[in-house]
């Protein structure tokens, strides 16, 4: 069949318009393994630099500020090596603290706990060139986490729900979702549905630990990730050591998955577990980590989707509720561990904190197995199942000792304490950044194979960094992908950037 010349001008034009709105995003060549500070500023110190967003219209920057009164600092960094606050929109209007930010379609939604952070929290819509509010939104209690999906059609929330000092307030943990085109209409969903499963989620490593045991309240989301065609969001549920999977179309929790726990009895996750040993000694220990991540994020890789988790660890201290305890202090049993009183002293195990919720398998008032918190780690899941495909063993350890920023006074603890991660593409390369809270630095890995990530530098921080927050080039202010780093402990903001190639 022949295409007449007005045929194939309609399709010269239809091809030229689709170009025109779909462009191929043009790659900006840059060394991941070279990122460089080029900019700090200080907010005000401690609990003044918490999370960040970044508003590529604007080319403005949305910062937490918990400091001496609650706001969000507005940053420009037009010039991301000159970088200066040119305002600060104040909180007091709306609740108690401010504790995450995103931004979409020029609109910034900050999650504000109440005052009193049991009852339920608020989203709040600014404008971000004018600083104007535009919509209130209720949502759940103690909302610690809000995300954009990333057509902007969704924002979420995850709503943590902690309990009182003295338990005697403990509010459902949930997540609410909000249709942002039907005039931020929210739905704030619990889950209630997996109450039935709660046997079998804990036989693979699932935790309800609180003092009621109440698989409603214990359950505290942490973090969110959406997916890239904004069809699901994964939420860690951190101290339940699962994340749980959503539908956006339905508005439903389709799965949790628990994470189990990693075995530091094995050479590649030999570990350092007292700060009273006079050294930086790794070695293999009959404990068991509980994963327990912080923030996730996710990457999309032949077909499949992985999520990429920090692996803090948690515990509950509360004046009616502690679940830790130093191992020194408990009971162990005598045929699992017929070394216990070596074991017991400062030079072994006795300094380590442990979780006394987990490990007494027969109920008779010893231990028979050791949990710890966390993994002292990252790791990578597959979405579909939650099945561990990857975990980064005891390397930001070792690569911390190697770069001299291994705090030794917290092997008892959860060592580096992996908090933050988000990923990037620089270049032709996926780049995830792993937020090392108690070794004040950032790990930088190669995942292009999310399998298989590559080590490839650690970065000096500001003290304690809470957020990691990844801009790439093509929405960048100088067209060159930046890393911003917030850090809680002493309210720097910095930037890092890349060398071209």
């Amino acid at each position: 069949m022949r295409i007449t010349a007005i045929a194939l001008s309609l399709l010269v034009f239809v091809a030229c318009k689709k170009e025109d709105t779909d462009p191929v995003e043009k790659i900006v060549n840059e060394d991941p393994s070279s990122y460089t500070e080029i900019a700090s500023l200080n907010l005000g110190g401690l609990g003044a630099a918490e999370i960040t967003t970044y508003d590529p219209a604007t080319k403005r920057l949305f910062a937490v500020n918990n400091g001496t009164t609650n706001k969000i600092d507005v940053i420009n960094i037009a010039d991301p090596a000159n970088i200066t606050v040119i305002h600060s929109i104040s909180m007091a209007p709306y609740g108690g603290y401010v504790n995450s930010v995103d931004v979409s379609n020029g609109k910034l939604a900050a999650a504000i706990e109440s005052v009193n952070k049991q009852e339920n929290g608020k989203l709040v819509i600014f404008n971000t060139s004018t600083y104007a509010e535009e919509k209130i939104i209720t949502v759940g209690a103690l909302p610690d986490m809000v995300v954009y999906s990333p057509d902007g059609k969704f924002i979420l929330t995850a709503n943590e729900g902690e309990p009182n000092a003295t338990y005697t307030a403990d509010p459902e943990g949930t997540v609410s979702i909000i249709s942002v085109a039907d005039n931020y209409a929210v739905t704030t969903i619990n889950f209630s549905a997996f109450v039935s499963q709660q046997t079998a989620l804990t036989a693979k490593g699932f935790r309800i630990s609180g003092p009621n045991k109440s698989f409603l309240h214990d359950i505290e989301p942490e973090y969110i990730t959406v997916s890239s065609d904004s069809k699901t969001a994964w939420v860690t549920l951190q101290e339940a050591n699962a994340i749980a999977s959503i539908d956006l179309s339905s508005k439903t929790i389709t799965n949790i998955m628990p994470l189990g726990f990693k075995d530091f009895n094995l050479a590649a996750n030999a570990t350092d577990v007292s700060d009273r040993d006079n050294a930086i000694a790794f070695a293999p220990w009959k404990i068991f980590g509980i994963y327990m991540p912080d923030a996730i994020a996710n990457l999309s890789y032949n077909g499949k989707t992985y999520l990429f988790t920090a692996n803090e660890g948690d515990s509950r201290e509360y004046t009616a509720f502690t679940d830790f305890k130093r191992l020194s202090s408990v009971n162990l049993d005598a045929t699992a561990f017929p070394n216990a009183a070596s074991l017991k002293t400062d030079a072994q195990l006795g300094r380590l904190n442990i979780l006394t919720t987990n490990g007494d398998t027969d109920n008779d008032g010893d231990y028979d197995a050791i949990y710890s918190m966390g993994a002292r780690s990252f790791s990578v899941w597959d979405a579909s199942n939650g099945s561990l495909v990857f975990d980064s063993k005891n390397e930001l350890d070792v690569k911390a000792k190697d770069l001299l920023v291994y705090d030794d006074g917290r092997s008892d603890d959860k060592s580096v304490e992996p908090e933050a991660i988000t990923v990037g593409k620089v270049g032709t390369k996926q780049i995830a950044f792993v937020g090392l809270e108690r070794a004040d630095a950032i790990a930088i890995y190669d995942v292009s194979n999310p399998t298989a990530p590559v080590f490839l530098k650690i970065i000096k921080t500001g003290d304690a960094p809470e957020g990691t927050l990844f801009i790439p080039a093509s929405k960048s202010p100088i067209q060159q992908s930046l890393l911003v780093v917030s850090s809680e402990n002493d309210g720097l903001v910095k930037i890092y950037k890349a060398t071209k190639l």
